[in-house]
């Protein structure tokens, strides 16, 4: 849920590893001191952080928290693929599923280099306006044709726009954006995510319920069937959860990265009306780690319903 992928084995650890660097350079970047250690004086600390491992004990040692699922993340992954690639081919020896958390920024060669290795692929879809993904080091054509690509070779697709007041929260631009997305496919998922004051940019206000919940609105009114709000727990109503699109029975109840309930049958499928919802699911609902929120939080948050 963290990274986030809510339609890739939900409630499952995850073993994320990182390296250093980015094509980008965002001035709200949350990992920035991993990512832009190749550029940014102020993140060289992060080079001397470094530490190396075999790749079996890294294996190892996620198989041994109970992980099945291994992310290569905290940098830009499409620039250290060959070094993902050995993880991953060690990780599938134990039947890991393996996943990218990226820019987007992709070329056909390199995902067809990926493609036997990788289950799911999100993007961080940043911006819908050129202007904007040049302020970044980017060009917006590249991450839409990554992620169009990314579908058309079979990976499990999900896609994040973190909404940054002033930045890219303006409602004809998440319109763009999520007829966009629906032009793709309308099954991929959509994270609209709250933003707050990181890295170089600690002016800007933080993205509240509201702003966030319209955006979800947004992706549903473009045509998008699992649209989700995130990095505000119990405080985006509905859009925590994942509904049916057919019978608009709830599927899995949510609280922050908690799965508090689980619904879908063993295929991925709804269990009131047998509507098939895509993604990579468990094979038995018993995988699935059900939370009490108590045993987290030692009390019942208040939740918006």
């Amino acid at each position: 849920e963290k990274k986030p992928f809510y339609h890739l084995l939900p409630g499952s650890d995850t073993l994320t590893f990182g390296m250093l660097g980015c094509d980008f350079h965002c001035d709200y970047c949350q990992n920035w001191i991993s990512s832009q250690a190749l550029r940014d004086p102020a993140s060289e600390i992060a080079q001397g952080a470094i530490q190396p491992i075999e790749l079996e004990v890294l294996i190892e040692h996620g198989l041994r928290l109970g992980a099945r699922v291994v992310a290569s993340s905290y940098n830009e992954p499409l620039i250290t693929s060959e070094w993902a690639v050995a993880v991953f081919r060690e990780a599938q020896k134990s039947g890991m599923r393996c996943v990218y958390v990226s820019n987007g920024n992709a070329t056909a060669e390199v995902l067809d280099y990926l493609r036997p290795y990788l289950t799911g692929f999100k993007v961080d879809l940043k911006a819908m306006r050129d202007r904007s993904y040049r302020r970044l080091g980017g060009v917006l054509q590249n991450v839409l044709d990554g992620i169009r690509m990314a579908h058309e070779r079979g990976l499990w697709v999900e896609v994040v726009t973190l909404v940054v007041p002033g930045f890219n929260d303006s409602a004809d631009e998440l319109v763009d954006m999520a007829r966009f997305l629906a032009s793709v496919s309308a099954d991929i998922p959509w994270h609209v995510t709250a933003f707050h004051p990181d890295y170089r940019m600690q002016d800007a206000p933080r993205t509240g319920p509201d702003r966030l919940i319209r955006a979800a609105e947004i992706g549903q009114e473009a045509g998008l069937r699992f649209v989700y709000a995130g990095n505000l727990p119990g405080r985006v109503g509905p859009y925590e959860h994942t509904y049916c699109p057919n019978c608009q029975t709830r599927l899995i109840r949510r609280l922050g990265y908690l799965i508090l309930e689980y619904r879908l049958t063993e295929g991925g499928a709804c269990p009131d009306c047998g509507a098939q919802i895509p993604g990579v699911w468990p094979e038995s609902p018993d995988q699935v780690r059900i939370q009490r929120v108590t045993d987290r939080f030692g009390r019942m948050p208040k939740v918006v319903r």
